[in-house]
């Protein structure tokens, strides 16, 4: 683990833990092994509590003061000058953790299609073996949006009383049939794909091409498509829509994987905090920590009524709602709404 220098690190260098022992799954099934990639910044306080965790969504990866710029970083909300900031490319993501790309012991080569199935309590067990090698007995903060955000629900009932506060933005406490839905249709797109089944890495591509699209379309609401993708002229054909939705699956194709798209959304699918805890009710009561529950008033794909539910099922919950037509992508813009929610939060709650 690196301790920095509060005024000269922005963002630490990418570091790599290996866990060596068989991790069980869910499932069933397990992996021999597994590695998990993740960053730190800022310094520990003697006290070792400022630690701020933060649990990234689908596509993201370890370096959160890049795809989070208004919230991480020096002179943000959560700043490594403060806070002792942790984030971790999850389990299944091929952002150098171990993912179908990965090489499978058992066989020498890559997973491919024989990768396990992974669920948001694997992924916070996960978690949980790296923030124990860091040597981190309690998190003041943990927070995570969308897919994170089930994970930290997850990683919070784990926890217990080890963690202070936490933050779940955009997010549910088990996955909708509506969510599902949305899921097992991009999936379709990557089946669709001539390409999948063949052991290669690059098979998929044109159907995670299709199945980003797909996803766009519930990232954002239809506000917003006419605000900023509305044609200036009158148009048969190439649609400013049709051209930003090329765009956006190229951009992701290009970064990421099918295979790990697959498993990642098939994780979010299982997402249940209730499984084997009588309930998701029972559950959420179950959480010691303060939960701030924050839900966007146009999301399309995790309901603002979802957010609602869990701050209203824990303990000790707070909803605080953004209002923006970026819909789900708001947690990830809206910085200016989330950083007096979020201000508003830790002085109500005597931080």
């Amino acid at each position: 683990m690196n301790l920095a220098s509060p005024h000269l690190i922005i963002d630490m260098a990418q570091e790599t833990f290996t866990y060596e022992g068989e991790f069980q799954l869910e499932s069933g099934e397990s992996l021999q092994g597994f590695q998990l990639a993740y960053t730190t910044q800022g310094h520990l306080t003697p006290s070792k509590d400022n630690v701020v965790w933060v649990i990234h969504a689908l596509t993201g990866d370890a370096h959160v003061n890049q795809w989070w710029p208004g919230l991480i970083g020096e002179d943000q909300f959560f700043d490594p000058t403060r806070h002792f900031i942790v984030c971790a490319n999850l389990l299944g993501s091929c952002y150098g953790s171990t993912n179908p790309l990965s090489t499978n012991p058992n066989t020498g080569e890559p997973f491919y299609y024989d990768f396990p199935h992974l669920t948001t309590r694997d992924m916070a067990r996960a978690l949980d073996l790296l923030r124990d090698h860091l040597g981190i007995g309690s998190i003041n903060t943990l927070l995570g949006g969308s897919l994170g955000g089930q994970v930290g629900l997850e990683w919070a009932y784990l926890l217990q009383e080890k963690v202070k506060n936490t933050i779940i933005l955009a997010s549910n406490a088990k996955a909708s049939p509506w969510i599902i839905g949305f899921n097992e249709s991009q999936r379709m797109a990557l089946a669709a794909d001539q390409t999948w089944g063949r052991k290669e890495k690059q098979a998929g591509k044109k159907g995670l091409e299709a199945a980003r699209a797909i996803a766009m379309l519930t990232y954002r609401h239809p506000d917003n498509f006419a605000e900023r993708q509305a044609d200036s002229v009158e148009a048969l054909d190439h649609f400013r829509a049709s051209s930003y939705l090329n765009y956006q699956g190229k951009k992701l194709a290009d970064r990421f994987n099918a295979f790990s798209y697959w498993v990642l959304t098939k994780a979010m699918d299982s997402h249940d905090l209730g499984r084997k805890r009588e309930s998701v009710a029972n559950a959420l009561s179950q959480i010691p920590s303060k939960v701030l529950a924050i839900g966007v008033d146009k999301d399309l794909l995790f309901l603002k009524e979802e957010s609602q539910f869990v701050a209203n099922h824990v303990n000790r919950g707070t909803y605080r709602e953004i209002q923006s037509t970026y819909g789900h992508d708001a947690f990830l813009i809206e910085y200016g709404q989330l950083n007096y929610i979020l201000t508003s939060f830790y002085l109500e709650n005597n931080e």
